[in-house]
């Protein structure tokens, strides 16, 4: 089977919600030696598929569920592959965080892992983290890129207030906000420097900031 027949079929279980020949298809792969980034990016495109079907009302809220349990159990069966593959040789240094009124963490959390696993060292603040603990910790840390989380719509106005304090104490790292909701509109309301709605564009967008450094 080829790698784009290996891709197909992985997305597909996950758009199906097949569950076991979901997990079985990443077993398969990361015992080959597949790039966890790419097997994260086509469970992403099932998920993308499952989010259409459920406007379709082809699936129920059940269906959305159980697709999030399918990409939580893809993380864990990660994450001991990332974590091996780190080699100390840090490709740049990230401060990640959930802004504050916000508790989403699940694509900061993938977002950090997927960093990891490409060499970055991220300082992951968490969630609900206050516009004055960013610039505490830009401030200790020095970071090459500013990432800020956020999923629910009221978490804007936050981020705004971030990006503003940060700018006022002299930070001059690019600024990333990643959400699944966001769009261009939004990043020139925070005034961020570019902005992403999912894990993968997030990683690679990283890589090409800190090539041109």
């Amino acid at each position: 089977m080829s790698a784009t027949d290996k891709r197909a079929e992985l997305i597909a279980a996950i758009a199906e919600l097949d569950e076991e020949s979901a997990l079985a298809l990443v077993h398969q792969r990361v015992t080959a030696g597949d790039d966890p980034l790419l097997i994260m990016g086509d469970c992403q495109e099932g998920m993308r598929q499952i989010g259409e079907r459920y406007e379709r009302n082809q699936y129920y809220l059940s269906g959305l569920i159980m697709g999030g349990e399918i990409f939580y159990q893809v993380t864990e069966l990660l994450q001991p592959v990332v974590e091996s593959q780190v080699s100390g040789h840090a490709s740049g240094r990230i401060l990640l965080g959930t802004v504050q009124g916000d508790i989403h963490d699940l694509g900061k959390n993938i977002v950090t892992m997927l960093l990891r696993c490409h060499e970055f060292t991220v300082y992951d603040l968490g969630v609900d983290v206050s516009p004055a603990e960013f610039a505490a910790r830009e401030r200790e840390i020095q970071p090459d890129i500013v990432g800020l989380s956020g999923l629910l719509t009221s978490s804007y106005e936050t981020m705004h207030e971030t990006v503003a304090l940060l700018r006022a104490d002299g930070n001059q790292a690019p600024i990333i906000i990643g959400g699944g909701q966001l769009s261009e509109h939004v990043c020139e309301y925070v005034g961020a420097d570019f902005w992403t709605t999912d894990a993968v564009t997030g990683v690679e967008l990283c890589q090409r900031l800190m090539a041109k450094h």
